[in-house]
């Protein structure tokens, strides 16, 4: 496994800044945004001159990308709304290619309008897969043409809130190109330390196969979100059956300020 982190934990947009301070803080690699590189993280274009910035400070910091943020609300009321999210994937799915990154990450969306990791009741609505699945089959269809994987992170405020939810709409999709990104501390809400590992557990065995990345995130029994380490999810056991089922990809962590990093560095990288 290689170790990474979220680029924006670090504030810059200089690209070769930014992954600078990546390698200094201990890690490898990290899934990238367009805002790291002085753009909207889901932007109209992508100039040349920016993605050979982005290009020459991979080389230079020896960090690799990993992955590349093309989140946008899947699953929006409005369909217009749905459309232009759409259209700027296409361009982040084209800069992923030109960038050799392997996978874009996704949101699959909330029927909250204003914010697209928010809880909504009408998530639970047929309607919402629905939306959210004829968009998902749009977005494939320009991630199979680039070459690109796109990856799906069960969110317990989004449709697809588990490992099962992922594994159907893969079923659904039918493509090679959609991936899981497996976020700990995002299969749960509140309970104790052994609920939480029993839950990570079974969501583990359920995507085996199909992760591309993993996520290091943690939250207390309360429901709040911490820093790995600090909270209730059981990280050397998470670790060891990543392992298990095979995964050898990236171990990204987030939900953590720049001065934590080099911390959590130390911290994950005894695990791996």
């Amino acid at each position: 496994m290689r170790l990474g982190i979220f680029a924006k934990t670090f504030s810059g947009t200089d690209p070769g800044a930014v992954l600078t301070t990546v390698n200094q803080a201990g890690y490898e690699t990290t899934q990238f945004n367009l805002a790291c590189a002085g753009l909207s993280s889901m932007p109209d274009v992508v100039p040349a001159d920016a993605v050979a910035a982005i290009r020459t400070a991979v080389r230079s910091s020896g960090v690799s990308l990993a992955a590349l943020s093309g989140t946008y609300n899947m699953a929006h009321p409005d369909k217009a709304m749905r459309d232009d999210g759409l259209r700027r994937l296409g361009i982040v799915i084209e800069t992923a290619a030109a960038l050799g990154i392997p996978l874009v990450t996704l949101c699959t969306g909330s029927r909250d309008a204003a914010d697209q990791w928010a809880y909504h009741p009408d998530n639970a609505d047929p309607s919402a897969w629905s939306d959210m699945a004829a968009e998902m089959a749009k977005a494939l269809a320009l991630a199979e043409e680039a070459g690109v994987d796109l990856g799906i992170e069960p969110e317990q405020a989004n449709i697809v809130t588990s490992a099962t939810d992922a594994t159907r709409l893969i079923a659904e999709m039918g493509s090679r190109h959609l991936k899981i990104v497996l976020d700990p501390a995002n299969l749960f809400e509140h309970g104790t330390p052994n609920e939480a590992r029993i839950i990570v557990a079974a969501a583990i065995d359920e995507a085996a196969g199909h992760i591309a990345m993993a996520h290091a995130k943690d939250r207390h029994a309360d429901g709040r979100f911490a820093t790995a380490g600090q909270g209730i999810v059981d990280f050397p056991d998470f670790v060891a059956r990543l392992k298990g089922v095979g995964f050898d990809g990236a171990l990204v962590t987030h939900g953590l300020s720049a001065d934590e990093a080099a911390g959590v560095a130390t911290f994950l990288r005894r695990l791996l």
